[in-house]
Formats: structure tokens, C-alpha cells, sequence
């Protein structure tokens, strides 16, 4: 059943897309691992972690895209996802520390020995287990967006309102996490990682398998996000983006859907957090910032809403851009930010994904015309429905009965 469900992913584009991503999971260990480092093909050790950050960047602009571009939630505070993932898997990193640490205590990090800390808080209990961390990098963020999308959605919470609640929401977090009483390093957060599963989180061997499985994570998440669109679920995400009164009078509980969805990118972005911190190799507060969220919005409009892959492709571009720009002109980046989001929202509304496969569309159709015009028997056919399109059919067209006056009467939500 989950072969089948994840097959549905499975076309042209998102061909082409998870071939790229598994050339790119292969061939770029094998270029730092393999390689001599006197070759021109050679993949130094800081490429290939922050390669494997941009990947941890374009997994969460992967979840962003899912609730936004196909069920119209505009959220402000995916970064507090993110960072909790991220907080979690640092847990277990420190819990690893032992009497390695500054200050030589087997169960107190040097931050909570510094403290004065006398006992290790109850919450921390646990995360000396991978798998126990790995669990909460998914319950977590899963937990908050659930219990957050319970009473956003059922008080039927929507649009500027939404966003700047989920704003609010992670910049709450970024003001607890500062403090030193909550028991998660205060601002400086947690570093000084040493090892993860027992390998030394330095060596180039980690560096390479963290890489792959960011990579292996995207796929994977990509995978069941592209199933989900195109499925009949997606198709009343997309209804209730497009008109959600309009669906909701059709039978759907429209709230279930939208917190179904939602939870299932808060955990995705978790885990980006959790993949993105043994690689940069510290977790503060500063990742809970509103500007990290509204920085996410933008590379998966640049990329292209609705489209996934431009999701991952805007991320990527733009954090390379960014990358450069800090390096070469650091007083021109923000502007340069700035200026390209502009350029997008007013010339590439649909995003550069967006608007090729529009272009890609157009094309199609006028070779068809052009063919049927020139004498073929074969009518155009119409242009396939994109993700990114207003839903223009009811979704519950199919499930409709005549009532006792012959009108189609909307049968229950299933």
C-alpha cells in the first residue's frame, strides 16, 4: 500500500528531480571520500557540509510550500519548527558530551554546570538515546502545531490573522528559549558537539553521511508530499485554498484538513532542524527569529508556490546567492534579497518553476492546435490542471445524489 501511495509521486518532473538529488547524494561523498584532494574533482570537507545545509534549508522550504502553496496557509512561524527539531537533536548531541566537556561532569552540560545547576531537569531525561531524540524531533513540533492548529482551525482562523498568530507564536519561543532558567543554554544556545552515534561529528566521514542522509530525507519527504498532492486529498487541499466556504458547504471538515497537513510540515520541518544542527554544529535562540520564517516564504515564492521541486530549487538558488553576496558585497545582500523578491512578485508571480512549466504548457498546446488545424483527426487536448491553477470543479462533483426535487444534494464528509 505505501509502494502504491508513494508511486503516484512518481512523473516526468519529479523523474528528472529525484534523479538529480540521488546523482547529486552519490557523487558528491564519493568526491570528498574518493577523490584525492590534488584533483580538480576533489569536494572539500566545508563544501559538502554546507551543501548538505542548503539541503536541511530546501527540506524545510519543502514543508512551507506544502501548506502554503497547495492549501493556502501562509505561516510566519515555520522557524520555531524548525528550531525545535533542532533543539532536540542538540539534547542528545550534549547528553553525548559526557566527561568531555569543560568542566568534566558525566550528566550536566558545562552550560548548566556554569549555572549552578545541581540535577539534570526532568525534561532532559532520555536523550542520552538516539532513538528516544530522533522521536522527539517528530513529537514535538508535531505536538505544538497540532495543539496550535486545534484552535486555530476550529475558530476558523485564516488569512493576515493566521500569519501573524504563527509570528507571534515563534517569536513567544525566541523570548523562552533567551532565558537561562529555562534550562536550553539561554543565548548561547548549545555547541561544542562531539560525536554522533559514537562517530566524531568532525571527521569526514560524518560530514559525508550527514550529507546523504539530508539528501535521503528530502527525497523521502518529497516523495509522500508529492503523493499527497496528488491524491484525492490534495485535490481538497487545493479546494480549500482556492474556496474554502465554498468546500466547507460541500461537507468537508475542512478544519481536519488543514490540521492534518499542517502537523505533517511542522514534523518535516523538525526534522530539517534535526539534520541541520550536527552540521553547523550549534542550536540558539536565534533560529526561532521571525525574520528566519519570512526569509523561507520568500525562497519558495522565488522558486514557485505550489510546485515542490520549486520549493527546493528556490532555497537552494537563494542561500547560494546569499552564500556569495556575504562573502563578496555583505553590505549589498539584504538589498539584494529584497530587491529580488520585488523583481519576482511583479514579473515571475508563479515562481521560476512556475512559470517555465506554464511556458512549457503554452508551447505544448500550440503544437497541438498547430497539428489539429493542419488537418490531424485528433482534437487539443486541454491544458493539464496545475497546482498552482484555481480549483474550478467541486471536488465532491462525484459524490453527489439527487434529492427528492432531482437537484444534487452534497453527500456527508467521509
Amino acid at each position: 500500500m505505501m509502494s502504491s501511495f508513494l508511486f503516484r509521486a512518481m512523473d516526468a518532473k519529479a523523474g528528472l528531480f529525484l534523479a538529480i538529488l540521488g546523482a547529486a547524494i552519490v557523487l558528491i561523498p564519493a568526491g570528498n571520500l574518493l577523490v584525492p584532494e590534488t584533483s580538480p574533482f576533489h569536494v572539500p570537507t566545508y563544501a559538502v557540509t554546507l551543501m548538505g545545509k542548503y539541503l536541511t534549508y530546501a527540506l524545510l522550504a519543502l514543508a512551507v510550500d506544502l501548506v502554503w502553496g497547495y492549501c493556502g496557509i501562509l505561516s510566519l512561524g515555520h522557524a520555531a519548527f524548525f528550531a525545535l527539531g533542532g533543539y532536540a537533536m542538540g539534547m542528545y548531541l550534549m547528553r553525548q558530551i559526557g566527561t568531555r566537556g569543560v568542566y568534566g561532569d558525566p550528566v550536566l552540560p558545562d552550560f548548566m554546570v556554569f549555572l549552578n545547576w545541581e540535577h539534570l531537569p526532568w525534561y532532559w531525561y532520555g536523550f542520552d538515546m538516539f532513538w528516544f531524540a530522533a522521536l522527539m524531533v517528530l513529537l514535538v513540533p508535531g505536538a505544538l502545531a497540532f495543539v496550535f492548529g486545534w484552535f486555530a482551525f476550529r475558530s476558523r482562523v485564516t488569512g493576515v490573522y493566521l500569519s501573524i498568530i504563527t509570528q507571534a507564536l515563534t517569536y513567544a519561543l525566541l523570548l523562552a528559549f533567551f532565558r537561562n532558567d529555562m534550562g536550553f543554554g539561554g543565548n548561547n544556545g548549545l555547541t561544542d558537539f562531539k560525536d554522533i552515534l559514537g562517530f566524531d561529528i568532525q571527521a569526514d566521514t560524518t560530514r559525508a553521511g550527514l550529507f546523504a542522509a539530508s539528501g535521503l530525507a528530502l527525497v523521502l519527504c518529497f516523495l509522500i508530499c508529492r503523493s499527497i498532492t496528488r491524491s484525492k486529498l490534495g485535490k481538497v487541499l487545493v479546494a480549500v485554498r482556492d474556496a474554502e466556504s465554498r468546500t466547507r458547504f460541500l461537507g468537508y471538515r475542512v478544519e481536519h484538513y488543514k490540521l492534518f497537513v499542517w502537523t505533517l510540515s511542522a514534523m518535516m520541518a523538525g526534522i530539517a532542524g534535526a539534520l541541520y544542527v550536527p552540521q553547523v554544529g550549534i542550536i540558539n535562540p536565534g533560529e526561532f527569529a521571525p525574520a528566519n520564517s519570512i526569509e523561507v516564504v520568500i525562497w519558495v515564492a522565488v522558486g514557485g508556490r505550489g510546485t515542490l521541486v520549486g520549493a527546493v530549487l528556490g532555497a537552494v538558488l537563494i542561500n547560494f546567492a546569499k552564500t556569495w553576496f556575504t562573502a563578496a558585497l555583505p553590505d549589498v545582500w539584504l538589498f539584494a534579497l529584497g530587491g529580488l523578491f520585488v523583481v519576482v512578485t511583479l514579473f515571475l508571480p508563479k515562481g521560476i518553476v512556475g512559470t517555465l512549466s506554464s511556458g512549457w504548457t503554452a508551447l505544448r498546446q500550440r503544437k497541438i492546435s498547430a497539428r489539429y488545424e493542419a488537418g490531424s483527426d485528433q482534437p487539443p487536448s486541454p491544458a493539464p490542471h496545475s497546482p498552482g491553477a484555481a480549483a474550478n470543479v467541486s471536488p465532491r462533483t462525484e459524490n453527489t445524489a439527487p434529492n427528492a426535487s432531482g437537484a444534487a444534494k452534497p453527500q456527508p464528509a467521509e
